[in-house]
C-alpha cells in the first residue's frame, strides 16, 4: 500500500469515529435541552450504544496496523509552513496517542460508562431541583469509581510510576501537567488572591456599597433578544450555530458548521445569563475558526480544555467585564431595559458588574474569587479519585472547604456540592483547566495588546475583527497540532506564567476599591 493510499484509508476510518462522537454529542446537547423526563433511560441506551461504536472504531485493529505501517516507514510528513494540505505528521501523532489511551479500555467498560453518565446527568438535574444530595450519591460513587478503574487501564497509579490515579484524568484535559505542577501554579495563586480578596472586604463601607441596580425584574425573554444580538455582534454565526437554555450553559460541537451554545436566565440577575453567553461564546469562537484542512479529524478540536477555557474567561472577563465593552454596548442595553436602567451610567454598570463578592456559585463569582472555586475542587477531586475522600464524606467537606477559601457555608446541597454537572459526567480532572484559563487567557491578552494599540478604543467601536484574526492565527486555526505547553510559549514567547493574570486582577481592583 503506497503512502498516500494508506494516509487516506487512515484518515477514513479516523472521520467516521468522528462522525460517532458527534452523534453522540448530538444526544447528549437533546439530553440537556429537550429530552422528556421519561425519556432519560432510552437515552442512556442509545448513548452506550454510539460512544461503544466510536471506541470500536478507535481500537479497530486496521487502525492500529495503518499507525505501525506509517510511522514505522517514515511515510508520511507535514507540509511546509503555508501550504494548503493536510498535516499527516501532526495527524499521527495525536491519533497514536488518542489509539493507545482508547485500546486499553474494554469496549464493554466504555458502554458502561456511557450508559451509567447518561443516568447520572438526569439524576444529578432532579438531585439539584430537591435539593438533596443523597439521591445523587450512589451516582456519584458509580462515576467516581469508573474514573478510578479507567486510569488504572491507562496504568497511571501504579506502584513505582511517581504518578497518581488523579494525574491520569488531568493528563485527559491538560497533557502533561501533573496534579504536582498543578498545585505549584495553584498555591502562589491561592495565597495571592485571598490576600487580595481580605483586603477588599475590609475596604471602607462607602466603597463595599458600590451602585447596584442589577437586581429587580429583568424580563427573560428581553434578556435572551438581547443576548442574541449581542452574540451576533460579538462574530457569532448563527448559520453556523444556535444559542439554547440548559440547567448548566455548555457548548457542544456537533459539526464543522453545527456549533450549539446554551445559557439560562435569572429575572433577578440579567448579567448572569449574559455573561455565561458570552463565556460560551469564547468556547464557540475557537471551534468555528478551526483550520477547514483538520475537519471531521482527531486535529479537528482544542489542544486543551485549559486553552479552550482561556478563550470562555477571556472573553467573558477581560472582554465582557470592561470598561470599554460596555461603552459599547450599554446603549443598547439601556434600550431594552429603560426602566431598570433608569439613571444609570456605563460607570455605574462596570463598578457593579465587578464587585467583589465572594459567592456560593463558582459561575456566579466575580473575578478575585473565581479562581478559589477552582482549587476548591481541585483539592476535592484529589481526595475522592485517592480515596482519602468517600463520596458520603464530601458534602461537610465541600462545605468545610468553602468556609475556609470563601467564607461562606451554603444552606443546602444545590447552592453546594449539587451545583456542577461536570461530576454527573464523570469529567474528574477538568476543574482545573477554569484557573489555568485565566492564566492562559491573560497572557495572551498581554501580547495582543502588544501587537494591537488600541484594543481599548476598538471595543467601543464593537470592532472585534482584530481580536478574532490575531487568536485565529495564533490559537484556533491550529486544534490540536500543537500542545498547550509550545503553543502558548509560541503565541506570547513566554511559558505558562500567573504573573500576568495576577498583575491584571491587582491592577483593575486595586484601582476599583482604592487599595
Amino acid at each position: 500500500m503506497d503512502k498516500q493510499t494508506a494516509l487516506e484509508r487512515l484518515r477514513a476510518l479516523d472521520r467516521e469515529r468522528m462522525h460517532l462522537v458527534r452523534s453522540a454529542a448530538l444526544l447528549q446537547w437533546d439530553q440537556e435541552t429537550g429530552l422528556p423526563p421519561e425519556g432519560v433511560e432510552d437515552r442512556a441506551e442509545q448513548l452506550a450504544v454510539l460512544e461503544g461504536l466510536a471506541h470500536e472504531k478507535l481500537v479497530n485493529p486496521e487502525l492500529g496496523q495503518l499507525l505501525e505501517v506509517l510511522e514505522a516507514r517514515g511515510f508520511v510528513e507535514d507540509p511546509p509552513a503555508g501550504t494548503a494540505s493536510f498535516p499527516g505528521e501532526d495527524f499521527l501523532r495525536v491519533l497514536r496517542r488518542d489509539y493507545e489511551r482508547a485500546v486499553k479500555l474494554p469496549v464493554d467498560f466504555v458502554r458502561e460508562c456511557a450508559r451509567t453518565e447518561g443516568l447520572s446527568q438526569a439524576v444529578w438535574v432532579k438531585a439539584r431541583r430537591q435539593r438533596d444530595f443523597s439521591l445523587f450519591a450512589p451516582h456519584l460513587e458509580k462515576m467516581v469509581r469508573h474514573a478510578q478503574e479507567k486510569t488504572r487501564f491507562w496504568g497511571w497509579g501504579a506502584p513505582g510510576s511517581g504518578t497518581t490515579l488523579y494525574d491520569g484524568l488531568l493528563d485527559l484535559y491538560e497533557p502533561d501537567l501533573s496534579a504536582g505542577d498543578m498545585a505549584a501554579v495553584f498555591g502562589p495563586l491561592g495565597e495571592r488572591l485571598s490576600a487580595l480578596l481580605q483586603k477588599i472586604t475590609a475596604a471602607p463601607e462607602k466603597l463595599q456599597g458600590l451602585p447596584g441596580f442589577l437586581h429587580g425584574h429583568y424580563n427573560p425573554q428581553k434578556q435572551d433578544a438581547f443576548c442574541r444580538e449581542l452574540l451576533q455582534g460579538l462574530g457569532f454565526d448563527f448559520n453556523r450555530g444556535r444559542l439554547d437554555c440548559s440547567a448548566h450553559p455548555f457548548t457542544s460541537t456537533l459539526g464543522f458548521n453545527d456549533v450549539r451554545i446554551t445559557t439560562r436566565y435569572a429575572a433577578e440577575d440579567p448579567m448572569a445569563g449574559l455573561l455565561s453567553v458570552v463565556h460560551e461564546a469564547g468556547h464557540a469562537f475557537y471551534e468555528m475558526a478551526l483550520d477547514p484542512l483538520l475537519r471531521s479529524s482527531c486535529l479537528g478540536e482544542g489542544t486543551s480544555m485549559g486553552i479552550h477555557e482561556s478563550q470562555s474567561r477571556l472573553w467573558e472577563n477581560v472582554i465582557g467585564r470592561s470598561r470599554s465593552f460596555w461603552r459599547g454596548w450599554f446603549p443598547r442595553f439601556r434600550e431594552f431595559f429603560p426602566e431598570e436602567t433608569r439613571g444609570r451610567g456605563v460607570e455605574d454598570l462596570y463598578r457593579e458588574l465587578n464587585r467583589v463578592r465572594p459567592s456560593l456559585i463558582r459561575v456566579e463569582a466575580d473575578e478575585v474569587s473565581y479562581s478559589l472555586h477552582i482549587i476548591l475542587r481541585f483539592e476535592l477531586e484529589q481526595g475522592l479519585i485517592g480515596g482519602a475522600l468517600t463520596v458520603n464524606e464530601l458534602p461537610a467537606a465541600w462545605n468545610a472547604a468553602m468556609k475556609k477559601y470563601l467564607g461562606l457555608s451554603p444552606a443546602d446541597d444545590a447552592d453546594g456540592v449539587l451545583q456542577d454537572i461536570h461530576w454527573s459526567m464523570g469529567a474528574f480532572g477538568y476543574f482545573p483547566s477554569y484557573a489555568l484559563g485565566n492564566l492562559y487567557g491573560l497572557q495572551l491578552w498581554e501580547k495582543l495588546g502588544e501587537d494591537l494599540p488600541g484594543m481599548a478604543e476598538s471595543l467601543e467601536r464593537r470592532d472585534y475583527g482584530g481580536i478574532h484574526r490575531w487568536l485565529g492565527e495564533k490559537i484556533y486555526r491550529r486544534g490540536r497540532r500543537v500542545e498547550p505547553a509550545r503553543l502558548i510559549e509560541e503565541a506570547t514567547g513566554k511559558p505558562l506564567s500567573s504573573s500576568a493574570f495576577l498583575g491584571y486582577i491587582e491592577k483593575k481592583y486595586s484601582e476599583l476599591y482604592e487599595l
